[in-house]
């Protein structure tokens, strides 16, 4: 099941405490002020598995630009004991369903080349590879 969360509860700052980790090791984890954030701010859809603990995340950012209202999909992850259910397509498409739904114009993700199942996973729900590079600039 996915749902959005709505409230920077202890279950989902647990939840993120276990997830962040297999996401990125160096990243620590966010707290209930950030959740709470990223949650007002951006849609945090959660997954849940049959016993209702959430297994895996994804965040969608909306955001309006010039050419129109765009949507990001950043930070997917499915516990590592969850994978190869389904669950990071499901969060996906769900994402897919609410950007849509907002009138997003397009949804930009980035995927690492090492992540090769989440590479495959998003070929397969429509997304195109880009020719473009991509630019960061650490700031702290």
């Amino acid at each position: 099941m996915i749902e959005p969360v709505t409230d920077a509860t202890d279950e989902v700052v647990a939840a993120f405490a276990r997830l962040v980790p297999q996401l990125s090791p160096h990243a620590p984890p966010p707290g209930r002020e950030v959740l709470a954030a990223i949650a007002r701010d951006a849609i945090l859809l959660v997954a849940r598995d049959p016993d209702r603990t959430i297994v895996g995340a994804l965040t969608l950012t909306l955001y309006r630009i010039p050419t129109g209202l765009q949507a990001r999909i950043d930070d997917v992850v499915v516990d590592h004991a969850a994978r190869g259910r389904g669950i990071g397509e499901q969060l996906s498409r769900e994402a897919i369903v609410r950007a849509r739904a907002a009138g997003a114009v397009a949804i930009g993700l980035t995927s690492h080349p090492s992540r090769a199942a989440a590479n495959r996973l998003y070929v397969r729900l429509g997304f195109a590879r880009r020719d473009t590079n991509v630019y960061r600039l650490a700031l702290g």
